[in-house]
Formats: C-alpha cells, structure tokens, sequence
C-alpha cells in the first residue's frame, strides 16, 4: 500500500513491527501469524522491516559464533564423565 496510512493501516504497521520478533520466531497464534502475514504483504515499509530483521538474524547466526577452546570441551567432557549418577546432588 504505497502513499498514505490510514489510521487503521497505522495500528497495523505498530502491531505488525512489535510482533515481527515474535512472528519471524513462529511463536504468535495461527490466527496473529495470518493477520501479520496479510499485513506484510499489503504493506511493502513493513515488509522491508521483516526482510531487513531476517537477513540481520541470518548475519548474526553465521558471523557472531562463540569458539569454545577445544581444551576446555576436554575438560567439560572429563567432568562429565567423571560424575557418578548415583551420587546423592546437593539442595
């Protein structure tokens, strides 16, 4: 919907980008998820808003990993397998 918003198309846009987190995560009801989703595809700023947070997402999936030392997994994996299963646990 290109030129200007209505009010209504307003409160959408709103209730559209606050829940984008929620909606690209799949954790919205089926009945949000097809509203926002109609939305999205009426609305091309609010979709670009979704397309920009996905490929932000994908960035930061791929470049922003923790390397965790492979002497410390050895170390992790020795106390592991040093516990003892039938030790009563403290608490």
């Amino acid at each position: 919907m290109m030129g200007e918003h209505s009010e209504g198309m307003k409160r959408d846009c709103a209730e559209a980008l606050l829940d984008l987190s929620t909606y690209i995560d799949g954790e919205l009801t089926d009945d949000k998820r097809e509203h926002i989703r109609t939305h999205l595809d009426d609305c091309p700023p609010c979709y670009d808003a979704y397309g920009f947070e996905t490929e932000l997402r994908t960035v930061i999936s791929h470049r922003c990993q923790d390397q965790v030392p492979d002497e410390l997994r050895r170390r992790i994996a020795d106390a592991i397998a040093g516990l003892d299963p039938a030790a009563p646990t403290e608490g």
